[in-house]
This record gives C-alpha cells, sequence and structure tokens, in this order.
C-alpha cells in the first residue's frame, strides 16, 4: 500500500472510529439512568454494539499505523483537537427524546453507508462492516419506533420530541462533510462517498418523522467542525470521563 493511501486510509478510518467511540460513550451514559428498565438494558447494549465497532476499527487503524499504538492509544491518549468525530454524536444527553433522535440520525446514516462499504476494495473493512449493518438496522428500529412513540404522544412527549428536532437537526450535515483524507479513500474506492447515502438517510428520517407527526426542518446554518478537531464545550467534559481510568493509571490492564 503507497504511503500516501495508508495515511489517508489510517485518518478515515480513525474518523470512523471516533463517531462510534464518541457515541457508544454518550449511551453507556444511560446505564443506571434510563426511564424503564428495559431502556436500562437496551441503551447499554446499543452502546456495546457501536464500542466493538470502534475497537475494530482503532485496531485497523493501529496496524496500518505501524507506530506500536493500540487501539486503547488511540482511543484515549489523544487531545481533544485530535478527535475527528462529528458534532452530532458528542451532543450531551438533555433528555431520552435527545439520546433517540441522535441515535436515530446516525444509524440511519451508518446502516446505507457500511452497506456501500462491502462494495468497497478493502477486505478488513467489508468485515467490519458485515457485522454493523446488523447492529445498526436494530438501532434504526428501536430509535425509530421512540422517535414516532414520543412525537405521536402526549402534548408534554411531543414537545420534548420537537425540541430535540431543532437542537439535533443542524448537526446532522456533518455526516455528509469529506475531508482530503475522505476524499482520496473515495477516489480509490476503499471507502464510499457519504452524499452517495444521503438520499437513503433522507427517506429513512422522513418515513420515521412523518409516522411522529414531525416536520423535517430546513437547515439554514449547519453545525459543522468536529471533523476539523473544532468540537463543543461539552466535548471536553465528555473526555475527561472517557480518559479517566487510563490516565490516572497509564498501562492499567484489567
Amino acid at each position: 500500500m503507497a504511503a500516501i493511501e495508508s495515511q489517508a486510509l489510517v485518518a478515515s478510518v480513525v474518523q470512523l472510529a471516533d463517531d462510534h467511540l464518541i457515541l457508544g460513550h454518550r449511551l453507556s451514559e444511560w446505564c443506571g439512568h434510563a426511564p424503564m428498565l428495559e431502556e436500562d438494558l437496551s441503551m447499554p447494549n446499543m452502546a456495546l454494539d457501536l464500542i466493538g465497532q470502534a475497537r475494530n476499527l482503532y485496531s485497523y487503524a493501529a496496524e496500518l499505523e505501524g507506530n506500536n499504538r493500540s487501539e486503547d492509544d488511540l482511543a484515549y491518549l489523544r487531545t481533544d483537537r485530535e478527535y475527528r468525530n462529528c458534532l452530532l454524536v458528542e451532543r450531551p444527553n438533555t433528555d431520552f427524546a435527545h439520546a433517540m433522535l441522535r441515535q436515530l440520525y446516525f444509524a440511519a446514516f451508518m446502516q446505507p453507508y457500511w452497506q456501500a462499504v462491502l462494495d468497497g476494495k478493502d477486505s478488513v473493512l467489508r468485515g467490519v462492516a458485515g457485522k454493523a449493518i446488523k447492529e445498526v438496522g436494530y438501532h434504526i428500529r428501536h430509535a425509530g419506533e421512540w422517535v414516532v412513540r414520543l412525537g405521536d404522544g402526549t402534548d408534554e412527549s411531543a414537545r420534548r420530541m420537537n425540541a430535540a428536532v431543532d437542537a439535533l437537526h443542524p448537526y446532522t450535515e456533518e455526516l455528509f462533510v469529506v475531508d482530503a483524507d475522505r476524499q482520496y479513500c473515495i477516489d480509490n474506492n476503499v471507502l464510499p462517498d457519504p452524499q452517495s447515502v444521503r438520499t437513503l438517510w433522507q427517506d429513512t428520517i422522513n418515513a420515521v418523522f412523518s409516522q411522529a407527526l414531525i416536520e423535517v426542518p430546513e437547515v439554514t446554518y449547519p453545525l459543522v467542525g468536529g471533523r476539523e478537531g473544532r468540537h463543543t464545550e461539552d466535548f471536553g467534559f465528555l473526555l475527561a470521563d472517557l480518559q479517566y481510568m487510563q490516565r490516572t493509571y497509564p498501562g492499567a490492564q484489567w
């Protein structure tokens, strides 16, 4: 593999891993705090799916990089500006409506994206995608059902879901942002172009919102920056929690 291709692939794989790790951590924060017992089980399980996908991606990136860094090094020993996750996945757990909508937005994007990865030339990424597609399909169903239940529920639940839409929808555009490294992988048939799955993502969101009696808002000013390492204030608190054990006890192993 040429050096430039390897560098672009490492950066792109780490970017994907960051999305999954950060969203997985956000979901894990619901453990013991979910509104009902069933959700106290299902939300950590979805978090484990995402963190498992992140582990596979970080491990592959570390192997490609060849600098004796492990998946833990990539996950826990970088500064905030080195993370390239989209801003959507780091948004805080304002309430249950925000959590379910955030999950729907991301899962509705990743399902067709992973499906498109299966047509790429990278066998490792195809293997990750094959397993992830099944997991993310459940995430769409689970989150989508809750978006409908809350949107077409009581006055209070509808108010909260509409507030979540207003707060989160401007962040969705960054799902489709492509940097130079990702573009190189696209041009060389290693990763698909996010724009190629935009229509499928929109179809899923439109279908769920229609049942939930929610209008899809127009985004005049997209909120972006995470792909360039520019994160929100909330990310600093998330990272402090995520990295605490590794920073406090460097190199500790179970």
